[in-house]
């Protein structure tokens, strides 16, 4: 051990005459603990959020969409096995997209309406796993000259609104009708609510409903035609790259989106807003900065004759330097500890108890305050705690150093 780290402790192990110096020195320690603390459990909330809500919109939503400029395509068959083609594709379904008026004998509601392929659909968007849409009969066979009601499923919230229940029917109401005598008349069917589905994304769950696609290109006089195509992909990262891929397989008319451009804005805000708090809550630290660099100032002053003595006898200032630099790292190292260990074990608590329940029509998520520990970030907040804390020593340092030993022996 160097001299230096050896008189530094000695400074932190013997009691101070002077019991003020102490007090700053136990609330540097404390500012810096409930700084860090107070980083880790806040970002680590951020970032629980962020993952929570992304899993629950790529629940609820494909990950890759492509559609073709100009409107509705025929032959999707052949553009549909293409891009299964494509690496990285793991899972392609059609669907139709509209919006719709819903009636019921307790309500009416607009929704956005989306025929899909009951087959396919549960590979690509994992809340219709369960979807109860069947296929219409085929033309010609027995069971096609029986009156049928189509099935639709609502989201959770929309059959609220609706007030229906599995089994109540309803009206489909459909701008794409047809001209008669008196004008344009809206297309109207009845569909058998047959199920519901719930992607904890409140927004979804009152807007969509889903029935079979065949139903809808009936209902909306597409005939073989789709909308677009919804597509999963093996790695949610690379579905930027691989949409572009599938572009440069087709070409001109189709375009495509994935799931990071459809929700661009709320990642975006969800970022800066991490980055703020992480700004605001590091001023904490940087108000503990304050008290350590009091601290060391008070501690140089008291110290005056023992740092001209080491002069005298031939340290350096570089050594001098050292000592105090010493004494406060130590006090933001301890400080950085204590608020690890408490934001861990409070992170570790809100993940793995109910503290307060949230309500889905004012949160995303539904249940428990999602945490989720990114050591990418602890390690972020931990360096930047000692960065704050070491530049805190380097004014009461350089003032030790810069002693004249003469001066402060004769007035010490």
């Amino acid at each position: 051990m160097g001299y230096e780290l050896f008189i530094g402790g000695r400074y932190l192990r013997a009691k101070h005459k002077q019991a003020f110096i102490s007090l700053i020195t136990i609330l540097s320690v404390a500012g810096v603990a409930v700084g860090v603390m107070a980083l880790i459990v806040v970002i680590s909330v951020m970032a629980g959020f962020e993952a929570d809500l992304k899993a629950r919109i790529l629940g609820g939503q494909p990950q890759v969409v492509l559609m073709r400029h100009g409107g509705p395509f025929t032959g999707y068959r052949a553009v549909l096995k293409e891009v299964e083609k494509v690496k990285g594709v793991k899972a392609v379904t059609p669907f139709i997209y509209a919006q719709i008026m819903l009636r019921s004998k307790n309500g009416a509601s607009g929704a956005v309406l989306r025929g899909i392929d009951p087959a396919t659909a549960g590979q690509v968007i994992k809340t219709l796993d369960h979807a109860d849409l069947p296929d219409p009969p085929p033309p010609g066979s027995a069971a096609a000259n029986v009156r049928r009601i189509p099935g639709i499923v609502l989201g959770r919230e929309l059959a609220k609104n609706l007030g229906v229940l599995q089994g109540d029917r309803i009206y489909l109401i459909s701008p794409r009708g047809m001209l008669s005598p008196i004008g344009h008349m809206p297309a109207m069917k009845q569909f058998a609510v047959t199920g519901f589905f719930e992607s904890g994304m409140y927004e979804y769950d009152q807007t969509f409903a889903y029935i079979n696609l065949k139903d809808a290109q009936k209902i909306m006089r597409m005939p073989d035609a789709v909308s677009g195509l919804d597509i999963r992909v093996s790695d949610i990262y690379q579905a930027r790259s691989i949409a572009q891929q599938i572009i440069a397989k087709l070409g001109f008319p189709y375009w495509a989106r994935d799931w990071m451009q459809m929700n661009r804005n709320l990642f975006k805000a969800l970022k800066l807003e991490r980055r703020v708090m992480f700004v605001i809550l590091a001023l904490i630290i940087l108000v503990a900065a304050f008290n350590i660099a009091s601290s060391l100032i008070m501690m140089v002053m008291g110290k005056t004759r023992d740092i001209a003595i080491l002069k005298a006898m031939g340290a350096r200032a570089r050594s001098i330097r050292k000592i105090f630099v010493f004494n406060g790292m130590v006090i933001g190292t301890v400080g950085t500890f204590l608020g690890l260990c408490l934001g861990l074990v409070i992170c570790f608590v809100l993940k793995h108890y109910n503290i307060h329940e949230l309500t889905g029509d004012i949160y995303y998520f539904t249940t428990t305050l999602p945490v989720k520990v990114e050591w990418v970030n602890v390690v972020t907040i931990i360096v930047a705690a000692l960065a704050i804390c070491f530049l805190a020593t380097l004014y009461p340092a350089w003032q030790a150093a810069k002693l004249d030993p003469v001066e402060a022996i004769r007035y010490g």
